[in-house]
């Protein structure tokens, strides 16, 4: 999928290694992060080489993690929290999970189905979220979120990177847990995780990783290369039952 987009698109091996640098970055502001170690971008180009066009950098870990969270209805929240989080949207979409059945390798189409349908039914768009959690499992599929869920155009996600916009300070946060790829990926518990990340940072519990006056975010979570992905909508709900 790197090679496809690489070949589409013009992203190259600079776009990868900014990822792991921005994402190192962010988890070594994150005292859960498995590798809570900041890198250079040399250290991310240079590194061995696993699968080419990826290398050490561009590839997370398996972690062991562990993630829970408390789903309450509107009408009994306030009994568990004094600063809840809503369930705004939520979209689940599945794919053939063989690349050589899917049309095109340059995208997830799961990814963007999901997340229409989470957007529809917040009623809002990508340009109404404060910062996002995606599944960063490899540093291509953090650029491919950035298109599949609509935070930049189709091919733009290299220079989206580029910008610095999706940086803990910049515009967009993306990942501001240090994502998959410094924080750990503990398989059955990264999507859960996710939403933890989204929750703390909502309500200002995010300590060092604080997105300022954050009231929305998007978590994105991807299983089988893409056969299934499932996207969530969460808001800060100022007044319980809104």
């Amino acid at each position: 999928m790197a090679s496809a987009h690489m070949a589409a698109h013009g992203t190259t091996a600079d776009h990868l290694s900014k990822v792991a640098v921005k994402n190192h970055a962010n988890g070594a502001r994150n005292e859960k992060a498995h590798l809570d170690f900041e890198c250079s971008l040399s250290d991310a180009r240079d590194a061995p080489t696993v699968a080419d066009p990826l290398n050490l950098y561009h590839c997370c870990p398996t972690s062991d993690g562990a993630a829970c969270v408390v789903v309450a209805s509107e009408r009994v929240v306030d009994e568990f929290a004094d600063d809840p989080v809503r369930v705004a949207g939520v979209g689940a979409a599945s794919d053939s999970v063989g690349l050589h059945q899917r049309d095109g390798y340059d995208g997830i189409p799961a990814s963007r189905r999901a997340a229409e349908t989470a957007y529809e039914r917040a009623g809002v768009g990508p340009d109404d979220l404060d910062f996002a959690e995606v599944h960063d499992c490899f540093a291509i599929a953090e650029l491919l979120a950035y298109e599949d869920l609509g935070f930049c155009e189709r091919g733009e996600s290299g220079d989206l990177v580029e910008s610095g916009r999706t940086e803990l300070d910049g515009e967009f946060p993306v990942n501001p847990s240090g994502g998959l790829k410094s924080k750990g990926h503990p398989i059955g518990a990264t999507g859960t995780g996710q939403i933890v990340e989204a929750f703390e940072g909502l309500t200002g519990r995010a300590g060092e990783r604080q997105t300022a006056d954050a009231e929305r975010a998007l978590t994105h979570n991807v299983g089988g290369s893409g056969g299934a992905a499932v996207v969530h909508v969460l808001e800060r709900a100022r007044e319980v039952g809104r």
